[in-house]
């Protein structure tokens, strides 16, 4: 029901609610942002909304949870969930509108449509989390859809889902402008991730070695070093630190993920991690320095 609180924001559920607001902001002439997230908001998530005011004049901030891009035994069950913290932080970034669905509005009885994007999603959290990358694209396209926004942003740090929701915004001919924002750290350079609080103080200590093993591989990568090497030696410097498990440790073409061979790439690369520590599987990219120069 359109109208209800949480901290100072207001609050949709229902998607006819949501699209009844949108409108009437452009009928007024403004532009409509986007900013998804499935909550237990950091500033992170904040800096989405702030890119997404610097280019719309209103922004829609949604929250949900989405099961269908959890596997059997991730953490859909404990992911953290507080909405009116998450509002009220919302509210203070400047988001007008905050689009919280239940399950069932998302995925009503006999929902039976996939969304699927091929190629992309074949390597690193593709390859790690099968089936994830289907659900994100299924409740992305929805969520484009509902909110009719003018632009969306989404953040760097999945940078793979980026590229994912780049090209079914193209395929699918979804006029929203998708804009990506840049990964916020910590002081010591951990990127920001809801997934964070999964951490006990040790394990926090040793997460940071995930941005250095990256940063290190792509300087080398950089200089010549072949990217196998460099990366299989990050994946064994994570190991070293502490990291229980390393899903993997890539160099990857910024646009096409296709891998890279050679060093210096030939083309615009990034360097890619995703390793588990404690309960927490953390991931970061970084760009490899002067690729495609």
């Amino acid at each position: 029901m359109a109208g209800a609180m949480a901290g100072a924001i207001e609050t949709v559920r229902r998607v006819g609610d949501l699209r009844a607001r949108v409108r009437g902001w452009k009928a007024e002439g403004l532009r409509v942002g986007l900013t998804p997230t499935m909550g237990a908001l950091h500033e992170g998530h904040l800096s989405l909304v702030a890119r997404a005011l610097e280019a719309t004049d209103r922004v829609v901030a949604t929250i949900f949870v989405n099961p269908t891009q959890f596997g059997a035994g991730e953490d859909f069950s404990t992911y953290p969930r507080d909405e009116a913290r998450d509002g009220a932080l919302l509210a203070r970034a400047g988001a007008s509108l905050l689009f919280a669905p239940p399950v069932e509005e998302m995925y009503p009885p006999g929902f039976a449509t996939e969304v699927r994007v091929s190629g992309l999603t074949d390597c690193l959290c593709g390859a790690a989390r099968p089936g994830h990358f289907d659900g994100v694209a299924q409740v992305v396209t929805k969520l484009l859809n509902q909110a009719e926004a003018d632009a969306a942003v989404f953040g760097e740090k999945d940078w793979q889902q980026l590229a994912v929701i780049r090209r079914l915004a193209r395929d699918l001919d979804i006029p929203t402008e998708i804009l990506g924002a840049p990964i916020l750290r910590e002081a010591d350079g951990l990127a920001m991730s809801s997934r964070n609080r999964y951490l006990t103080a040790e394990e926090r200590a040793v997460a940071p070695a995930l941005a250095r093993a990256l940063t290190a591989a792509a300087a080398e990568i950089a200089g010549g070093r072949a990217p196998a090497e460099a990366c299989a030696d990050a994946a064994a410097a994570l190991q070293a630190a502490g990291f229980r498990a390393v899903d993997y440790v890539d160099c990857r073409e910024a646009d096409s993920l296709a891998p890279v061979q050679s060093a210096p790439p030939a083309r615009p690369a990034r360097i890619f991690g995703a390793a588990h520590l404690g309960r927490a599987r953390l991931i970061d990219n970084l760009p490899v320095p002067g690729a495609g120069r």
